[in-house]
């Protein structure tokens, strides 16, 4: 896969994640800094397959987050819907830890932390 189309399926994965949501917070995960990494590659384990794997590492506000299962799910199945992308590992990582610094500018204001 050429860089210039890595880049347009990444940018393409950071539209949809703007549409996932925490039912309790007005703001989308990506905004939150709840996305720390995407990966987007070739499966080297399976070319019969067209399209990409994508990898994906994200976090919650608070380890104990009511909707976690909802939330990843619909990472998942929102990453996997993008064209070109076949797969997609979600992965829960808690390091770092989040915090309100991890917030767009546009987060933080709309939650009145600005």
């Amino acid at each position: 896969m050429q860089q210039e189309e890595k880049t347009k399926i990444e940018e393409r994965i950071v539209d949809v994640l703007k549409t996932v949501y925490d039912p309790e917070i007005p703001v989308n995960i990506f905004d939150l800094g709840m996305i720390y990494k995407i990966d987007v590659h070739d499966d080297p384990a399976d070319d019969s397959t067209p399209g990409a794997v994508a990898d994906i590492d994200m976090t919650f506000t608070a380890p104990n987050c009511p909707a976690a299962d909802f939330i990843l799910e619909d990472v998942r199945t929102k990453v996997e819907s993008v064209e070109g992308i076949k797969a997609a590992n979600v992965n829960l990582v808690f390091e770092p830890a989040w915090d309100q610094s991890m917030m767009s500018e546009d987060a933080r204001i709309e939650l009145g932390f600005d």
